[in-house]
Parts: C-alpha cells; sequence; structure tokens
C-alpha cells in the first residue's frame, strides 16, 4: 500500500514560522497601503489593487488564525 502514499520530501513535513508569516503580510500590507499616499502617480486603478492585495493579505492572516484556533489547520 506504499504507492498510495504522497511522496514527500523532509523539509516539506518541518513548521514553518508562523507568526514571522503572519508578520511579515501585516507588515506588507500596510507597505501598501502607504504607497498610495507617498507617490503622487498612483491612480485609480493602482490603488484599487494595492488596496485589493492589501485587504487579501489581511484577511489571509484573519483567516488562517481562526482556522488554527478552531483547530482545523496545524
Amino acid at each position: 500500500m506504499a504507492g498510495e502514499e504522497p511522496v514527500v520530501a523532509p523539509d516539506q513535513l518541518k513548521p514553518g514560522h508562523r507568526r514571522s508569516g503572519r508578520i511579515g503580510a501585516i507588515v506588507v500590507a500596510i507597505s501598501l497601503v502607504l504607497m498610495m499616499f507617498c507617490n503622487n502617480d498612483v491612480t485609480g486603478l493602482e490603488k484599487l489593487w494595492l488596496v485589493g492585495i492589501a485587504v487579501i493579505l489581511v484577511g489571509w492572516v484573519i483567516v488562517d488564525s481562526i482556522l488554527r484556533r478552531n483547530g482545523l489547520r496545524s
């Protein structure tokens, strides 16, 4: 039955740095929003992209923390 199990490398089984990933995502989201105010050449469509990506990053952090708190993600 060994043919049914997925083949993974040993480094794929190591847990990552969860807190560093969350902090990095929040810092990137904040820097994306700050880009709108520090640059005069940002148009409407570029503002939508910057805010959209920042919202996706923050949403990912929130969903990840909820799933981990409820035990649905390791």
